[in-house]
Order: structure tokens, then sequence, then C-alpha cells
């Protein structure tokens, strides 16, 4: 028996056992608890936090619209455990709030939602006026609208009017709350006010801020307004960090970061003696339909009413990361097994690292999923995109694996079908390129969905019609610049997708060149 064939099957096991090892260090890695200190306990409360009572199969836009007042009693029983106060946004549905915040010891800053409909902005104002006047034991303050400015609903002077009625008929201070840019842009509007409540989110800012870089910038921009609005006071109505979505530029969405910043930014801000208010208490999945993945994570909570370990004790970004190296570690025993035994030394090394880091794609593609996946319609798309790995896992298992039987007949099917594999691994490319050049803000990166069908194409490829792998070829390759461009060479997730889809572009290359090759032989 020849040495190499000695040693095959030992080298494979070997192979195998690295690939796992390599596949566990990924998720370890992931899911590795982080120790910060701790920004909130039992006997040290923080100040306020934004609080929407929906739940996770809720959104203001339901109709009939119609709260649940037992999710409201048990979230603000929750959130008293950790808050002095609670902010809201709108009085529709929400008359319930103040009783319930007097039961459990909490005062509450009410808000009115402003809007484009004057009708709708005068029934707000009333309801909070007369919640106001009714609830003076528990209402701290009103704010009279929620960045209508930002969505240009009215303007600075028929805000400014607004406000001046409010004020004259309460006993409490009156605000109003918009991202600072906006209190600049609009001078007229900070007279009417007791207070000023401005909106700090480095992560949203025209220039985003990096976790490391977000507290300064915060503090630098609540000391600009200190200085020329004094002696008004100034409340940070909102401030926070994502937990899961897109990275903007060098700001990048986690829940280490998110608890980075909050811990941070509660020890600043006591330490300055700052008014502040956090968005937000728990995670609201139908933001996420207008705003991407990211508008579903600033909670405190997850939309479970679960820690999310942002204010106290360790915090993991993949609290789950056990089940993702379970599954993936199945995914590639299986693909092996289907597989049978390599053909050489080289397949036997190659194979189960090839499988492993397929395998790992699939499963930080079924996180992405799991967490950024607003409608079916992306539902079906991803779950195509696994299919699609799943194809390429099985082209790889038996293109470098002896073939008998069964696997021979299974992967005949599959070079005889192969141009579909490369067809839809070039589609989807070029779709996913598509929005992220015209339509980035709230796409994530697929990244991890195609880098598999990438590699594999590129070290096996097949052959496909010319015409329609040439133009998604181009479409692939030529996005490369613009979306860099526009994303920043700073952003880590834009630069991976930048080499994912160099891959995929040189991957269909090279199976236009097959296929020429093949026709010319045939010619």
């Amino acid at each position: 028996m020849p040495r190499s064939t000695r040693l095959l099957l030992p080298l494979y096991a070997f192979a195998i056992i690295v690939a796992l090892l390599g596949l566990w260090g990924l998720w370890y890695a992931l899911g590795q608890p982080v120790r910060l200190a701790d920004a909130a306990s039992p006997t040290h409360k923080l100040q306020c936090a934004s609080y929407t009572p929906f739940d996770k199969d809720q959104s203001p836009f339901d109709q009939p619209f119609q709260l649940r007042p037992a999710r409201m009693d048990a979230d603000l029983a929750l959130l008293a455990e950790r808050f002095q106060c609670i902010r809201t946004y709108s009085m529709t549905g929400l008359e319930a709030i103040p009783a319930l915040a007097r039961k459990h010891g909490l005062k509450v800053m009410l808000g009115a939602w402003v809007n484009a409909n004057p009708q709708d902005t005068a029934r707000e104002i009333d309801l909070l006026i007369a919640s106001a006047n009714a609830n003076s034991d528990v209402v701290s303050a009103v704010i009279v609208g929620n960045e209508a400015l930002l969505r240009k609903e009215i303007t600075g002077r028929a805000l400014a009017a607004a406000i001046t009625r409010v004020k004259a008929a309460v006993t409490v201070p009156v605000t109003y709350a918009d991202v600072w840019e906006f209190w600049l842009q609009h001078p007229e509007v900070a007279p009417a006010v007791d207070f000023l409540t401005i909106h700090l989110l480095p992560y949203w800012e025209d220039q985003p801020r990096d976790i490391d870089a977000a507290l300064a910038h915060v503090a630098k921009v609540h000391q600009r307004f200190v200085k020329r609005f004094a002696p008004k006071p100034i409340l940070i109505g909102e401030t926070g960090w994502p937990s899961e979505g897109r990275q903007r530029e060098t700001a990048v969405p986690s829940r280490v970061n998110e608890a980075r910043f909050i811990r941070g930014f509660v020890t600043q801000a006591e330490a300055h003696g700052w008014n502040y208010n956090l968005i937000e208490a728990f995670d609201q999945p139908w933001k996420r339909a207008s705003e991407g993945a990211v508008g579903g994570y600033w909670g405190l909570y997850d939309a479970d009413r679960q820690d999310k370990g942002v204010l106290e004790g360790p915090v993991s970004n993949l609290p789950l990361w056990t089940h993702w190296a379970l599954s993936s570690s199945a995914l590639m025993l299986l693909t092996l097994l289907l597989g049978g035994r390599p053909r050489t030394v080289l397949a036997a090394l190659g194979l189960p690292l090839l499988v492993a880091f397929g395998a790992g794609c699939l499963g930080l593609w079924g996180e992405l999923l799991r967490t950024d996946a607003r409608f079916a319609g992306e539902w079906l798309w991803g779950l195509a995109l696994a299919l699609l790995n799943l194809a390429c896992l099985s082209y790889t298992a038996l293109a470098l694996s002896q073939r008998a039987a069964w696997r021979q007949r299974l992967w005949l099917l599959i070079q005889h079908q192969g141009r579909w594999l490369v067809l839809a691994a070039g589609f989807a490319a070029a779709v996913s390129m598509l929005g992220l050049v015209f339509d980035a803000r709230y796409r994530s990166f697929p990244s991890a969905a195609l880098a598999l069908p990438a590699l594999v194409l590129w070290l096996r490829p097949l052959p496909a019609p010319r015409g329609e792998v040439a133009l998604l070829a181009w479409i692939v390759g030529l996005g490369i610049v613009p979306q860099l461009y526009q994303e920043g060479l700073q952003s880590q997730q834009a630069l991976i997708w930048a080499l994912v889809s160099g891959l995929m572009t040189l991957a269909l290359v090279r199976c236009l060149h097959l296929t020429g090759r093949q026709r010319g032989k045939t010619v």
C-alpha cells in the first residue's frame, strides 16, 4: 500500500479535529463575555429611559391601535428597579402611564407627538395639558414634540407658538426634543422652552463616531450647548448605541459596544452632573421596517424584556454562541459524511477546513438573518442564500471525495445543473451590490452568505451561460469602488464585502473562461 494511502485517513482525522477546533474558536471569540464596570444596580438607579409600550408583535401603525395594560404595568415595574423616571413620546393610548408610574414610584417626562397634521397635534397637546395638570405629582416635565423639525413637519415659529401655549396651561417645565443640530438651525425655539432637550446619537451622526470617540463627542456638544444657551438647563434627551445592525463608517453596533457606551456615558454624566435620558428601555422590532435592522436594537432590554447585559454584569456579543458552534459543527460533519472518503492527501487536509469555513459562514449568515431580516421577502431571500451555500458545500464535498454509486449520480446531477449554481451565486452578488451602491443606508452586508460560493466557484469553476455571467461579473466588479467610497475605508464590514465581491468577480470570470474552453473543444 502506498505511503500516501496509509496516511490518508489519519491526516483526514487530524484535519477534521483542527477544523472543529477552529469552528469552536470562532464562536467562542464572538461570544466570550466582556467584563465592564457596572452602570446601575438595585441600589444605584439611573435618571431616565425612553419608553414605548409595544410588545414585539406591535407597532404604532397597527389598526386598530390597542396597547396592553398588563404589558405596561410589568414594564414599569421592571424599569423601576433601575431608573428614577421614564420618557414617553405620545399621548394617544398612553393615558394610563402616569397612574402606573405612580404605582411603581417613577417620575414621567410626558411627551406629545407633533406632526404635520394640525388636528392630530392639537389633540395630542390637549391630552398632554390635561394629564400634566391631573398628575403633577409624577409628571416632572412635558415635551412638546419629538424631532418634528428634523422631519420638516412643522416650522420653528409654529413650534414655538405651541410650546408657549402649553407653558401657559401647565405648572411643570416645558421643553422640545430634537437632534442637537436642529436647535442650532432653529434658534427661535430655544427662548420658548424652560430647558433644551437635545439628542446625541454618535452612531447616526452625519459623520459617525466610533465607540472610542463617541463619549468625547457627546461631552463636546453638551459643553457647546451649555455655553451658548446659558442659563437654560440642558437635558440630553436621547443617547445610546445599537446592539445589532450594519456598520456606519467606523461606528460598529454590538452588545459590547452598547454596554461600553452606556456605562461610560453614565459615569461621565454623573461625574459632571448632567441631566440625561437613555434610549431606550426595550428593543422595538417595528422600527426595523423604517430604519433597517439597527433601528430595532437600541434597547437596554430585548423585545422579550430579557436583560441584554447593557447596564451591569458581563456582556456578550453572541449569547447563543454555543448553539451556533454545535449546529455548524453538525453541519460540517454531515457534509463530510455526504462526501465520504477523500480522494487525495491534499483533499484530506483541505476538505475539512473548506467545509468548516462554509459551515461557519452559514452560521454567521443565520445569526445575521435572525437579527436583521425585516420582512417575509428578506427571510425568503436569506433562506435562498442559505440553500445556495448548502449546494456549494455539497459540491465541494463530492468534488474532493471518492465517488461511488449514489454519490456519483449526485455528482453528475450537480455537474449537469452547474450553470444554475453559477447564475444563482452571480445573481445574488449582483443584486446585493446594487443595493449597497444605490440604497445602502439600511442594508446589512451579506458577506457571510456569499463568501463560500465565491471561494468554491473560484477553486472549482463550472461552465455557465457566457452573456448572463459576464453581465453579473461586470455589475459585481464595477460596484466595489463606489460602495467603498460611500462606506469609507475604515469600515471593516465594507472592506470584507469588497474582498468577497472581488473574489466573486474572479470566480465568475473563471467560469466564463471554462465555458469558452469547453466551447472551443466542441468546435
